[in-house]
């Protein structure tokens, strides 16, 4: 007896102490985030993304009990991974429109529901064409991620901090991939209907807390500032009523067009909107998005990025296993360790744009990110052409680091070149094209190692050493677009913006005085 209570109290006193631990970590990234509003927008968007890696991860996971249980091949699975990606870019479109003119919280709430039963659909699959059938579906409704996630956070969010929030939100991306790589894959290995199974439960949890996500205003009125950044906010606007510092700009102006401004940088006049964009249908925004400079180059950058990360994840466990001559265990394990510094890499990457932007850098984004894909065109070489498993290491996981640290960047970058109300369209545009190169990815180095380069240990290396050259090419792309970045900033700026809502205006007493004001 005496034995069993103290097993019991220690128990309980462990407990308490994890509790305790839970408690305090959670406090500190609540504070870290800027309050429970934004922690609870920030980490429902970040498992958003997380939840679309994770079921792309386990395809891949769980590809030999794929194999065996539907007896079907290699080429198969990758067909199974294209598509999802090719439907997925096909669609990006049609969620764009919705993005721009619909409840963003609603229609994200409800695609991912869809995305539930697709999965559900996906573990009751009888055969291989059931299966590809529930993954088209798959596509077409995970599509529904980018724009959506682009537009709300450049609503939820000011303009001078999105960087750094896009890096906490990509974050999600890559733990959720993780997850299915490591998680799910080992839930796969007993029953890959299962893997699918335990990723369609939370995906109805989360669906019922995206779509109870308060909707943010358009064009960033209402934004979720921190308490620091709350504190600043006020202290500007003292200054402003007693007539000091520069002139207030329009409450719509992100942090880069206010300095565009202030620069006086010309604006294009072919392309200043003079209308409502919300009236623009598909075809002229596609036209208007694909005439801004910089936008092209920054999806073209994008993409070449992507398509090299989309056939890292899908031949960096065999390559690993080849070049080093390790087992499926240690592969994995540098996998791991390779994949710490890309979350590394996509949280610094946008801290340091926001705060080059901070200092006066107009094309502060731009740069962060070019400087990031030179380096990682840089490192991925020596650790593709070593032997040696411990300098591998070192070299991947710095490559991937700065491969990553350009995403966060890059994604607030392209808010400020587009006026507010096509922020969805212009995203749905870019994943359009991303998901275009990440469905070719696994195809086109496969093809190279197999046909160019004949099979073998050192066909996968040297597909790789020439497919750095896209990867390359995305750090000419965004120095090119350092000089015309600016312009695109001053020419969104000058964009036709809609009037404000007018609502009531408070005395100094803090009574109604059945006036109204601006917003």
């Amino acid at each position: 007896m005496r034995a069993s209570r103290v097993i019991s109290r220690g128990v309980a006193g462990a407990g308490r102490r994890v509790g305790r631990g839970g408690r305090v970590a959670g406090d500190r990234l609540t504070r870290a985030l800027g309050g429970e509003q934004r922690t609870r927008v920030i980490v429902l968007l970040a498992c958003v993304l997380g939840l679309s890696g994770a079921d792309t991860a386990t395809v891949g996971a769980a590809a030999t009990e794929l194999r065996q249980g539907l007896d079907i091949s290699n080429t198969d699975i990758g067909l199974l991974v294209a598509v999802t990606s090719l439907v997925a870019a096909a669609a990006s479109l049609p969620f764009g429109m919705l993005a721009d003119r619909m409840r963003r919280t609603w229609t994200l709430g409800g695609a991912i529901t869809l995305w539930g039963a697709g999965m559900l659909w996906s573990a009751a699959a009888a055969n291989f064409d059931a299966l590809l059938l529930a993954r088209v579906f798959l596509g077409a409704v995970t599509a529904a991620a980018g724009p959506l996630v682009a537009s709300l956070v450049g609503d939820y969010f000011p303009a001078a901090e999105r960087g750094r929030i896009y890096g906490y939100i990509l974050t999600g991306e890559l733990l959720g991939a993780g997850f299915g790589f490591a998680v799910t894959g080992d839930i796969a290995a007993l029953s890959w209907r299962a893997a699918f199974v335990v990723l369609a439960i939370p995906a109805f949890i989360l669906a019922w807390l995206v779509a109870r996500l308060p909707e943010p205003a358009r064009g960033g009125r209402d934004a979720l500032a921190s308490a620091v950044a709350a504190g600043r906010n006020r202290l500007r606007s003292s200054a402003r009523r007693s007539g000091a510092g520069a002139p207030e700009g329009h409450p719509l102006e992100t942090d880069a067009q206010r300095l565009a401004r202030e620069l006086d940088i010309t604006a294009d006049p072919e392309l200043v909107l003079g209308a409502d964009a919300r009236g623009m249908n598909i075809v002229s925004a596609v036209r208007y998005v694909l005439r801004v400079r910089s936008n092209v180059v920054l999806i073209a950058a994008s993409a070449c990025g992507y398509f090299f990360l989309a056939g890292l994840q899908t031949f960096g466990l065999e390559f690993s296993k080849s070049q080093f001559g390790i087992d499926q265990g240690l592969a994995t394990l540098v996998l791991l360790v390779v994949g710490i510094g890309a979350v590394g890499g996509t949280l610094a990457g946008g801290i340091v744009g926001d705060e080059l932007l901070r200092l006066g850098r107009l094309n502060g984004r731009i740069l962060a990110s070019a400087v990031s894909a030179t380096a990682a065109t840089v490192l991925f070489l020596p650790a593709l052409l070593t032997r040696s498993v411990g300098t591998a290491l070192l070299f991947l996981t710095a490559a991937a680091f700065a491969l990553s640290a350009q995403n966060p960047a890059l994604d607030a970058a392209r808010l400020d070149i587009m006026p507010a109300f096509l922020w969805g369209r212009a995203e749905a545009i870019r994943s359009f094209l991303r998901n275009l190169a990440q469905s070719l990815a696994p195809l086109l180095f496969g093809v190279m190692s197999d046909h160019v380069f004949g099979g073998g240990r050192s066909a996968l290396q040297w597909t790789f050493v020439v497919m750095l050259i896209p990867l390359a090419a995305s750090a000419v792309f965004l120095y090119r677009a350092l000089s015309s970045y600016p312009r695109d900033v001053a020419t969104a700026a000058a964009a036709y913006r809609p009037p404000e809502p007018l609502r009531p205006a408070a005395d100094p007493s803090g009574e109604g005085t059945g006036e109204t004001a601006p917003r």
